[in-house]
């Protein structure tokens, strides 16, 4: 069936290596199983996840200074609508960075000053948080903050700045975790872990020896870029061959990939309590070799190609695909090549398009259905998860995309200077998979969503309510000013 599917490009075209897959991972065999019923182990951690800049507000409030977010959002053009985060959801009422003086993660002092703050979290907070995260979505720090100019900081170094900020970020993350190891773990008792955010890689063609290495390829640049390193000391192999091969090819005279010293790979192995692993979506990935001479790019490096089935939903965003049997591929991945980690799913939702208001969000509720489904099949795989975290809370500033694109299991009105907040339908939904701890049965999974639908109309009406008095009172404050009122004399 797989070979019968029609496919079509995606707008990412990326390049390769040739690698054997990995010697665990059966590649071949993909079981697309039906729904199944049952209940997550006891003690299982449920969650809803938010972020800083995406939520606070007061962006330069009681002496905070400018981020590379503040910096970059107020740059025009850079973001959808010109949106900034300036107010967001004004959650810092409700509850000098370093890029222009260091270069940011170009400069390996960074690593220094990433551990001197992570030292103050721990010393203030340590007494009360357990779990800790070095970093959250590296690859995009990465990536699209210095190859592609996406994100903050918005360099555009194509072939060499992504590796480079990689190679700090990945040596930051070492020395905050030995850190904690050395001075906090015995007094504090908790543990330092890492999230990557990595995409799932099909191959085409599963009896395809071509595919099959490209959509392993695929995986190693993504999550293998952090995670190898992390794990087992060093760079994945074929990063390390074909970087190398394109750099010589270039004719560079030496990889535009760094290398870590031996004493780095021993410091660097090890230095992971638990992994935090965020998901959203799954393409299929094949072959394409791109010659040396197009230029340096982290993308040609891949030699690779992702397409989509036009037959997923897409219900929000243009990358974003349901694809739920992607997620247990991408955790039976993890439990093989990396050891059978501790695993706490750190991001896993799905966006609606900024003109929808519609709270009754069966395309949600259905998603978060079947990827928390694929999660615990993938549990019952043997795969060491612990917990999952939906994304997001709150609808809230999207990088790039500004407030176009809504996450939220909670609708926020960001016209109103309140900031109101509506519960969407997958809020009860949601609620009941926890309150539940899984699945229990099909009569009862069909009933949670039939009332979670009933009772979000109420939520409908007050925010239509809330709209009509705005606009009536945005009307009467502009005839005012236009037609201004004196008193007699």
């Amino acid at each position: 069936m797989l070979q019968r599917c029609i496919l079509r490009p995606y707008h990412v075209l990326a390049m390769v290596l040739c690698v054997s897959a990995g010697e665990d991972f059966d590649w071949t065999k993909n079981e697309r199983t039906s729904f199944y019923y049952g209940t997550f182990p006891t003690g299982f951690s449920w969650g809803a996840g938010t972020s800083a800049y995406q939520t606070e507000g007061a962006w330069n409030i009681d002496g905070k200074g400018m981020s590379i977010w503040d910096a970059f959002a107020h740059k025009k053009g850079k973001i959808v609508a010109n949106d900034t985060g300036d107010t967001s959801c004004e959650g810092y009422y409700r509850f000098k960075f370093l890029q222009e003086k260091y270069g940011g993660w170009q400069n390996v002092s960074m690593v220094n000053h990433f551990n001197d703050f992570a030292n103050l979290c721990f010393e203030r907070f340590g007494k009360k948080v357990k779990y800790w995260i070095t970093f959250n979505n590296p690859w995009s720090i990465a990536v699209e903050g210095y190859e592609t100019g996406e994100h903050a900081p918005g360099l555009k170094l194509k072939g060499t700045g992504a590796y480079k900020a990689a190679h700090h970020i990945i040596k930051a993350h070492a020395k905050v975790w030995h850190t904690y190891d050395m001075q906090w773990r015995s007094k504090q008792k908790g543990l330092v872990g890492i999230s990557l955010t990595a995409d799932w890689g099909e191959p085409v063609d599963i009896t395809n020896q071509r595919d099959i290495e490209a959509a392993e390829r695929y995986i190693q640049f993504y999550m293998g870029w952090f995670a190898t390193p992390i794990f087992n000391g060093d760079y994945p192999q074929v990063m390390k061959d074909y970087i190398g091969r394109k750099s010589g090819q270039q004719g560079l005279g030496a990889s535009r990939l760094p290398v870590f010293s031996p004493q780095e790979k021993s410091y660097i192995k090890g230095t992971c309590d638990f992994l935090g692993l965020g998901h959203f979506t799954t393409r299929y990935v094949t072959l394409k070799n791109y010659p040396s001479g197009l230029g340096d790019s982290y993308f040609a490096d891949r030699d690779l190609a992702e397409l989509v089935d036009p037959k997923w939903p897409d219900p929000g965003s243009e990358w974003l695909y349901s694809v739920p049997w992607g997620f247990r591929r991408l955790l039976n991945f993890v439990k093989t090549q990396y050891g059978n980690p501790m695993i706490y799913v750190t991001e896993n939702g799905v966006s609606e398009k900024m003109l929808c208001t519609d709270l009754c969000d069966d395309w949600r509720m259905q998603y978060f259905k079947d990827y928390i489904d694929e999660m615990l099949k993938a549990i019952k795989d043997g795969v060491n998860v612990k917990g999952y975290t939906a994304w997001s809370l709150l609808d809230n500033f999207e990088w790039d995309e500004g407030y176009s694109e809504r996450f939220g299991l909670y609708y926020v009105d960001f016209r109103n200077k309140n900031k109101p907040r509506y519960p969407k339908a997958s809020v009860q939904f949601y609620k009941r998979i926890i309150s539940s701890n899984g699945f229990p049965n099909q009569r009862e999974v069909e009933s949670w969503k039939r009332k979670a639908v009933e009772t979000c109309s109420s939520s409908n009406q007050l925010l239509a309510a809330a709209r009509r008095k705005s606009q009536g009172n945005q009307e009467h404050a502009g005839m005012q000013k236009a037609w201004p009122v004196h008193d007699e004399v």
